[in-house]
């Protein structure tokens, strides 16, 4: 009688089992035909990994792999790629990518959802996550912030920090010759202090003060690697799950600390009449219905090759209210963009600068000649942006180590692609494009010899020949980075304030050639960037 019952039982789970397999299984799979029914070319995926198995048991970087995709496929207009039964489809071709991003961007309004507004107000609500008429508004909001004349009012303010950083590593080395540094460190504290003072007016040196809380927050605000790697993969792929189990990416101490510095900056202001010209001021003339318009970017110098295009949304800035969600929320973009991306530009930077003396001797013959001509005058925005061996450093950096991997857009309306061709591929609403900038960036048919570090391709004779739409180190088209004057112009203080007093010479702990860490989605090397900083002349350190 047991018997009858375990094998009655047993006979029934498995049948359980069985069904609850074939339903994960057919699941897991129904999206594998995607591009077979829209005669794509993709890789074949792997069943709960799809083309992401690499990537997952840390076998390669997304870097490294988002590259790999695009000179296996290039040859192709445009290929396929699933990540996570979400499939994606990557376009290769510089027109179709003006195509769509630039002249049909009505039809790519938005960025594929990352985090829901209600579960991360704090990233839900920034411009990056924003969709439709709301992004439209808060853009043509934000602009005037990031125009050429705001980022005059905010230089001395940089390079204050830039002095700071400077004078910091006088101090270290003095005594010593030499001294090793881990850049990522020194460069988020410098970015970090950025921040604080163009963002929130708060006067904080980082490099001294070491365990602030501003620094440790911001920090924990933009680690996107280990655990937090792993949330952060499961927030933005299995969303419901996620949701079901109340996983968040920001813990409540951290969201009550950022909404408590905005919120309280604010109401201080306005008790006091405090006036500074940073990102919390525009906030707060929006909310009260004052903010004008100001310059739209008609630069009377030339801001940087990698500067991105300001495209008009047709949008003027927006008189309404706002929440306390979506105004701290557009705080939070300094911390995300302005504190991890800028500060690996820099750390790449020097690194480059570092494995390539001559080009490091170069820069520093234009920043002695600056120097010589300034005398004891201060260095100026417009003095600093007349730099032209500086700005071709910048920009090959940002072209060999691309702040964003690639970049997204969500069709939001029926589109043929490539219809001239008489095969286009049809979108529906909801269909994800994906442009791999990093494979553009290191493809030999734009950029010869893409592994070489060669500032000449971005001289002034040259950089005329780069085709359109295969250099996006900002993004592309009306929805690019809105913060890239704001980027280039601190990456370019700091290192001018630093090659001013010392040379960057390889250490026992640099990594050469660098290899990028598996473990983080965010571009990164493997290791750290160790240098020395050698003092170029021992008068610097009196």
């Amino acid at each position: 009688m047991i018997g009858t019952v375990l094998s009655i039982f047993w006979s029934h789970w498995t049948l359980f089992l069985g069904v609850s397999l074939f339903i994960a299984y057919k699941w897991l799979t129904s999206p594998y035909d995607f591009f077979e029914k829209k005669n794509v070319i993709c890789e074949k995926p792997v069943i709960f990994f799809e083309n992401f198995k690499s990537l997952i048991f840390r076998q390669e970087s997304m870097f490294d792999m988002f590259k790999r995709f695009y000179m296996k496929f290039k040859k192709y207009k445009y290929y396929g790629m699933f990540e996570i039964r979400s499939p994606a489809l990557n376009i290769a071709s510089p027109e179709i990518i003006k195509q769509i991003t630039v002249k049909d961007f009505d039809s790519f309004l938005n960025h594929r959802p990352v985090f829901d507004p209600e579960d991360e107000p704090l990233f839900g609500n920034t411009l990056f996550a924003l969709k439709d008429q709301k992004w439209k508004d808060m853009r043509a909001t934000l602009s005037p912030a990031f125009t050429g004349s705001k980022m005059r009012l905010m230089f001395q303010l940089m390079d204050e920090c830039g002095h700071n950083a400077m004078k910091f590593l006088k101090s270290e080395a003095k005594g010593k010759g030499q001294i090793e540094m881990e850049l990522k460190d020194l460069f988020t504290r410098f970015t970090n202090d950025v921040i604080a003072t163009c963002a929130f007016g708060l006067q904080i040196n980082s490099l001294l003060e070491k365990d602030n809380r501003f620094y440790h927050m911001s920090r924990k605000a933009t680690n996107v690697s280990g655990f937090a790697a792993l949330r952060f993969f499961l927030l933005t792929n299995f969303h419901q799950i996620t949701k079901l189990f109340k996983i968040k990416f920001f813990d409540e101490k951290f969201s009550n600390y950022f909404y408590s510095l905005v919120l309280d900056t604010m109401q201080e202001r306005a008790a006091k009449g405090i006036f500074r010209p940073d990102m919390i001021q525009l906030l707060m003339e929006a909310r009260k219905g004052t903010l004008q318009a100001s310059d739209v970017d008609k630069p009377d110098i030339d801001e940087g090759f990698a500067t991105a295009q300001e495209f008009s949304t047709g949008q003027k800035p927006v008189n309404r209210f706002w929440t306390n969600d979506e105004v701290v929320a557009q705080c939070f973009v300094f911390f995300g963009a302005g504190f991890e991306t800028s500060s690996a530009l820099m750390g790449f930077c020097a690194h480059e600068l570092m494995q390539n003396p001559d080009v490091q001797q170069k820069l520093i013959e234009e920043i002695d000649q600056v120097r010589k001509e300034l005398g004891d005058e201060p260095l100026t925005y417009e003095v600093l942006q007349r730099m032209q061996y500086m700005d071709m450093v910048i920009s090959e950096t940002l072209r060999k180590w691309p702040p964003a991997i690639a970049t997204d857009r969500v069709c939001n309306k029926p589109y043929v692609i490539d219809r001239e061709s008489g095969d286009g591929v049809k979108l529906n609403p909801g269909d994800v494009i994906s442009i791999p900038i990093v494979g553009l960036h290191y493809d030999p048919e734009y950029f010869p010899n893409p592994d070489k570090f060669d500032p000449e391709r971005f001289s002034p004779e040259n950089k005329t020949q780069i085709q359109p739409f295969t250099y996006m180190p900002f993004g592309v088209g009306p929805r690019n980075c809105i913060g890239s004057r704001f980027a280039l112009m601190e990456t370019k203080v700091v290192i001018f304030h630093l090659l001013s007093e010392f040379t960057f010479e390889a250490s026992p702990r640099t990594c050469i050639p660098i290899t990028m860490d598996k473990t983080s989605f965010q571009l990164k090397p493997a290791g750290g960037f160790w240098i020395n900083f050698k003092p170029r002349r021992e008068e610097s350190l009196l």
